[in-house]
């Protein structure tokens, strides 16, 4: 089915693709306690050190994801999401491997993430840990709590 997805370079300026960063945040919100989401809004995708892909089936945007430079030879997977409507179609996968390809050409040697816990968080880490991400410290400024969890991937 991944053969009918197209990955773009997104701009944030389409509706669809602000409802699915709308529902990506609101679903943090609803999941996460108080301060603990570090979920990026719309200004903080548009930083430059970020790039944003949308995954498209037509003229529907059924997944977001981006990458943000860190700096140091190191990267932040950030807001990954699929459309509900297109779960379990290999959407996030596909996107993953995208922006892993992606570090990689940019010459980093380190894809770092930060996520929380629980059931809602479920299907992304064992999406992320069959990819090969395993557990590692927290990274830039984050600090670690009884909520969050810090994945790497050496690339």
């Amino acid at each position: 089915m991944a053969g009918a997805f197209q990955i773009c370079r997104d701009d944030l300026s389409g509706a669809a693709t602000r409802a699915l960063l709308a529902l990506h945040l609101s679903g943090m919100h609803a999941n996460s306690p108080p301060g603990s989401v570090f979920a990026l809004d719309l200004s903080g995708l548009l930083a430059p050190e970020v790039t944003v892909w949308s995954v498209r089936e037509g003229e529907a945007v059924v997944g977001i994801g981006a990458l943000k430079a860190l700096g140091d030879g190191s990267g932040e997977l950030k807001s990954m999401r699929t459309h509900p409507d297109h779960l379990r179609r290999g959407v996030s996968a596909l996107l993953l491997e995208h922006i892993i390809g992606t570090a990689r050409a940019r010459g980093m040697r380190r894809l770092y993430l930060e996520t929380g816990s629980g059931p809602a968080f479920a299907p992304a880490l064992a999406l992320y840990r069959r990819r090969g991400f395993v557990d590692g410290e927290a990274f830039a400024d984050y600090v670690r709590s009884d909520f969050n969890q810090f994945l790497v991937l050496v690339l």
